[in-house]
């Protein structure tokens, strides 16, 4: 089988989007380039010529691919095995580079501090950025997460914000003294002016109707390092990172172990005055 006939007849699955098929296409026949030149066909791909082409693009001819990039492409080209021949012709073989670990780049607390003075103000919007921006931060919040929050998730009596997280694993989050009282501002002098329908989300946009996720990257280009900040600045406090597990809302406490490299230093510590051979 002509590996260029099993690529159009992959891409024109009715599954698929029209992105997906442009990404996939881009992946993909370079493969088949490979292949050709290879006098190889479809059926001739085992472990072997599939660690060769890892191999090939690996070498970085001719440019230099990212390890998330040659793992996107095998991915690609298994998919498109399992496609044209099915799931027993798939080798079964680890070929994806080991990704780089990388550090979340958590801002420091003065440059928080500055950030979050610099959304100051009395106006409806002003109100609203502050306390949207402060709660995220607060209680380590995804972006979406943030925006996809009602008027019942916040109990000010409990003091505590139901978040409803990826995959529709809701939790529970404590709601901070600063945040609690951004957001009672908000509350009272902010949202009732912005309020025009029936709304019941609650962050709203100057036309009264619920934000999306774009309102707070223009506030905060990078919105996930408050995120990563929460967790950072918990893990710096003494917090177990099983209790940042539960509060980031991580399935796996191995996403959450990121951050025990953050702060060697306060490992350190604790391990020089907890353990007896230290």
């Amino acid at each position: 089988m002509q590996a260029h006939d099993a690529i159009e007849r992959f891409l024109a699955s009715p599954g698929l989007g029209e992105a997906t098929r442009r990404a996939y296409r881009f992946d993909l026949e370079p493969f088949a380039a490979w292949l050709e030149g290879r006098g190889a066909a479809l059926e001739d791909v085992d472990a072997r010529l599939l660690s060769d082409y890892a191999a090939e693009l690996g070498r970085g001819r001719p440019r230099r691919l990212a390890p998330a990039t040659i793992a996107r492409r095998l991915a690609a080209v298994r998919s498109l095995l399992r496609f044209a021949l099915g799931p027993e012709h798939v080798p079964d073989v680890a070929l994806s580079p080991r990704r780089p670990r990388r550090l979340p780049q958590a801002p420091k607390l003065d440059e928080l501090e500055r950030m979050l003075a610099s959304l100051d103000g009395d106006e409806p919007l002003q109100l609203r950025n502050r306390a949207l921006v402060e709660l995220v931060y607060s209680a380590g919040l995804r972006s979406h997460e943030a925006v996809g929050l009602d008027l019942g998730d916040v109990d000010f009596d409990r003091d505590t914000v139901h978040v409803h997280g990826k995959g529709g694993k809701d939790r529970v989050v404590p709601l901070g003294e600063e945040a609690a009282y951004r957001l009672g501002l908000y509350l009272r002098d902010g949202r009732p002016r912005l309020a025009g329908a029936a709304e019941n989300a609650l962050f709203l946009s100057a036309r009264g109707r619920r934000l999306d996720t774009s309102t707070l990257r223009r506030l905060v280009p990078h919105p996930h390092r408050l995120r990563h900040a929460f967790a950072t600045h918990l893990l710096e406090g003494g917090a177990d990172l099983r209790v940042i597990q539960e509060l980031l809302g991580h399935s796996s406490l191995s996403t959450t172990q990121v951050y025990s490299h953050v702060d060697g230093r306060r490992l350190r510590k604790v391990y020089d005055r907890a353990h007896p051979r230290s």
